[in-house]
């Protein structure tokens, strides 16, 4: 069997990491298995699903190398094929129009749960239930399904309800006195028959369930007494996202699907659905949520948590796709960089954990930091320059000798690539100065003569590493000064910050025209 597997997000705004995540997780497998990666995009909610959304959607797989092996099927195109997989099971008596309320119109389509189960291989018997039901609510009985009312904790009706498969060879009593049971009433129940049984207590039925081999999570069930009758196609006509994601599945040759565990509940009804249309379920794979560090679903309350963010932040879609590879996956030991090809290799569902995978920001940081340090450094300067673009004191170029030389100078010690709007003390003459750490070392004796001794001696140096690191001993001496006690006031005088690569390499990149006008101007303003 040739894996094929899609990444379906519906394109309602930003890009959330917990959807890219799957998309990684989906291209991965398929990668891994020789398969094909499809993308779909669903778009039947015209509202939200503009262009912008979609735009952004596009740029951010396009950003982060998920490339499809087919070209886009948007959803909305195979609106017609929806419709008429609605009519087939309206046809075959597997479906149900629910009349408007108003009476208007030709009402939604429901997919029933189909009662008799006997070959369908992922419904099984649990066994025989009872249920206490409050007497002060009817339990009613129709093709639509049953309803009745629970018995709260403090003894108040609560409402319930279930499909008619739900119950099979229900039976409703009260004080023990049988009242209704649904053998006897099928047939009347099939040709839209109803019955109200008032004052029961208690029912009993045979409880079955829908389960399924999950490749992550493992088995799953649920009770069919826990599943209603599903709208498949709405009153004004559109199709709901179960019935369209079904059959575009179908379609498509889904074999694997790899989501968020959130839509755990819904694969329940899909595979009904698979089954009533006549087609293969795939696999099903639920990936575990991405957390925070309380252990909620991470959001854009806990900072950044959309694939735009990261990318305005600075991060290198390498580091964002192997951090995000790793949340909910091991490749087997405690490695955190590895190339595509090692992912690739590596990657299977088995590796997939089923806990929850917590977002660590610092961790990504990190990752980026080793990404960016080894980056070739002509595109690392690309990206620099492109990061820059608010910038008005950005080079005119990304090949600017001298952005080149400051480039290479900053490149290990940048995070990410945002960090170059730190920069700006090598390229504009008025950049800011931390004052208060200023007044701190002039406060210092003997700095300030240090610095004017350091003015002199620079007019002579050739502005090598080793001719500054000299210069500044040297005036280090003149003014009595321990060894590397000058090197932090030299750099807020020249740079105005404390912060930055070593001084010597500092002060050799921006050389001498730039060191001079910046010291002098300091102990002008010091006098």
């Amino acid at each position: 069997m040739s894996v094929r597997v899609r990444f379906a997000p519906s394109p309602t705004g930003h890009v959330h990491i917990g959807n890219i995540r799957a998309a990684i997780f989906n291209w991965l497998f398929a990668r891994h298995c020789g398969g094909k990666f499809l993308l779909r995009i669903e778009d039947t909610d015209r509202e939200r699903s503009t262009p912008e959304a979609c735009s952004s959607l596009m740029d951010a797989i396009d950003w982060l190398g998920l490339a499809a092996d087919e070209p886009p099927l948007y959803q909305s195109s195979r609106r017609d094929s929806h419709l008429l997989a609605a009519e087939k099971l309206l046809q075959q008596g597997q479906a149900y129009r629910k009349p408007e309320a108003a009476g208007n119109g030709p009402g939604a389509v429901v997919f029933r749960i189909p009662y008799e189960t006997d070959r369908i291989p992922f419904i099984r018997e649990a066994g025989p239930a009872e249920l206490n039901v409050h007497p002060d609510e009817p339990v009613t009985v129709s093709a639509e399904g049953i309803t009745f009312a629970q018995v709260s904790r403090k003894g108040k009706p609560m409402p319930a309800g279930c499909c008619l498969a739900g119950a099979k060879n229900l039976k409703i009593f009260a004080a023990d006195i049988c009242l209704f049971d649904l053998a006897e009433h099928m047939a009347e129940i099939t040709q839209g028959a109803a019955f109200s049984l008032e004052k029961a207590d208690k029912i009993s039925f045979l409880r079955r369930e829908v389960v399924f081999e999950d490749t992550v999570k493992g088995l799953l069930a649920k009770p069919l007494d826990g599943v209603k009758d599903l709208v498949i196609v709405r009153s004004d006509g559109n199709p709901v996202f179960h019935l369209a994601n079904v059959c575009d599945d179908a379609f498509q040759q889904i074999t694997h699907i790899i989501r968020g565990d959130d839509h755990v509940e819904n694969t329940f009804r899909h595979l009904l659905l698979f089954n009533a249309l006549g087609f293969a379920a795939p696999v099903y794979a639920h990936l575990p949520m991405i957390v925070n560090a309380a252990g909620k679903p991470y959001s854009k309350r806990d900072g950044d948590a959309y694939v735009g963010d990261f990318r305005n932040r600075g991060f290198c879609a390498d580091a964002l796709f192997n951090y995000l590879s790793l949340l909910g996956w091991s490749p087997g030991d405690d490695r955190e960089k590895m190339t595509r090809a090692e992912m690739i290799e590596l990657f299977t569902q088995e590796r997939v954990k089923s806990a929850a995978a917590q977002m660590d920001v610092k961790k990504l940081t990190h990752l980026n930091w080793m990404y960016l340090s080894e980056m070739e450094s002509g595109e690392f300067c690309r990206n620099v320059w492109q990061a820059l673009a608010g910038c008005p004191w950005r080079p005119p170029a990304e090949d600017d000798d001298y952005f080149r030389k400051v480039c290479g100078l900053m490149q290990s010690r940048a995070n990410v690539f945002s960090d170059a709007a730190e920069w700006l003390y090598f390229f504009d003459e008025n950049a800011p100065v931390d004052q208060a750490a200023l007044d701190k070392q002039l406060a210092r004796q003997g700095v300030k003569e240090a610095l004017h001794a350091l003015a002199r001696l620079l007019d002579e140096c050739n502005f090598s590493e080793e001719a500054l690191a000299a210069a500044l001993r040297a005036a280090e001496v003149a003014a009595g000064l321990g060894e590397g006690k000058l090197n932090q006031p030299a750099r807020i005088a020249v740079t105005g910050t404390t912060r930055g690569a070593g001084i010597y390499e500092t002060m050799a990149v921006m050389g001498r025209e730039r060191v001079m006008q910046r010291l002098r101007h300091t102990l002008e303003l010091t006098q």
